[in-house]
């Protein structure tokens, strides 16, 4: 975690140190900048820009301000983005969809590979495995059970959602034949799971975690590669005989392609600054229960091309389709 913040203050603190006339044109920016969230008002995406909007703002001396343009796995708000003038004016904060709609939506009018020049990544949604407190205590007994009894059923937030592709993974990589229901939403499918509906469901933290937090859920696995700090007690699912399990969602922020490099770097050092922030990264990690990413522009676009690659395997092994 320390280091992950020195690498953050090193980051704003090398842009800073760039003349004014090489971080970004002097005139930029002279009004507010717009950000387009590509998911709902409330969810994953949306309520971790809202957070380093505003210090993002101040860093830059002008406001950031959030519109959602939601549907189509986030498509349509980065379509949107992907049209607008490349002067550093709107920029999109997009999730997963980035690197997995290519491979789901092949006739998109845009190229997500192209389209899109990097700011950096904003958080990583980790996933929790949820039943009922009646239900199986351990991810072993559930595995046990689902190898027993055929065909039980898993919810997620959505085809082609971070949680569908989870408990997708999982259950090709145990052989459990698990059936996806799929929601508009974690809301409604934590629903479910709580009427016991649904067998069990993969869901982003920031839902899950005040269910169990409540004693309404009981949590058997975290999608994540070491365990959470604010689930210190639930074990990952690679520690329990997946080794390699790492089946996340994530947000990242970009800009239309095009966008000139200077603009590029002062909206990398303003993520990374509102990132480096004690109070902002208190808020992300305890109060929404996601995990402070940041980072150069580089390692964005390299992480999602890496991405785009692995999840064009998993459409291909699950044959998700969108309905």
């Amino acid at each position: 975690m320390l280091a992950s913040r020195r690498r953050f203050v090193g980051a704003v603190m090398a842009a800073s140190a760039l003349p004014f006339s090489a971080r970004a044109d002097a005139n930029w920016p002279n009004r507010p900048i717009r950000v387009v969230a590509s998911y709902a008002p409330g969810g994953g995406v949306d309520v971790p820009t809202r957070v380093v909007a505003e210090p993002m703002g101040r860093f830059l001396g002008q406001p950031l301000v959030v519109e959602n343009r939601a549907g189509a796995t986030g498509s349509i708000g980065a379509g949107a983005v992907a049209q607008a003038a490349p002067d550093g004016y709107t920029i999109l904060s997009d999730a997963s969809g980035q690197a997995l709609n290519p491979a789901l939506m092949p006739n998109l009018p845009f190229d997500y590979a192209k389209a899109f020049a990097p700011v950096g990544r904003l958080c990583t949604l980790p996933q929790v495995l949820v039943v009922l407190p009646k239900g199986p205590e351990s991810l072993r007994a559930l595995l046990n059970r689902a190898r027993e009894v055929k065909g039980l059923t898993y919810a997620s937030s959505g085809i082609a959602s971070g949680p569908h592709l989870a408990g997708a993974v999982l259950s090709r990589r145990a052989d459990l034949g698990l059936v996806h229901v799929a929601y508009r939403g974690s809301a409604p499918a934590m629903q479910d799971v709580l009427a016991g509906a649904v067998d069990m469901a993969f869901s982003t933290t920031p839902q899950a975690v005040p269910l169990i937090r409540e004693g309404r859920l009981r949590a058997l696995a975290v999608t994540t590669r070491e365990r959470l700090p604010f689930l210190p007690d639930v074990p990952t699912i690679a520690e329990q005989g997946f080794e390699g399990f790492d089946v996340n969602d994530w947000v990242a922020v970009w800009a239309p392609a095009g966008t000139p490099d200077p603009v590029l770097v002062r909206l990398n050092a303003a993520l990374n600054h509102a990132l480096a922030d004690p109070a902002i990264r208190d808020r992300l990690l305890n109060g929404l229960g996601v995990l402070p990413t940041g980072g150069s522009r580089q390692e964005l676009a390299e992480f999602v091309a890496a991405q785009r690659v692995a999840m064009r395997e998993v459409v291909r092994a699950e044959n998700i389709r969108l309905e």
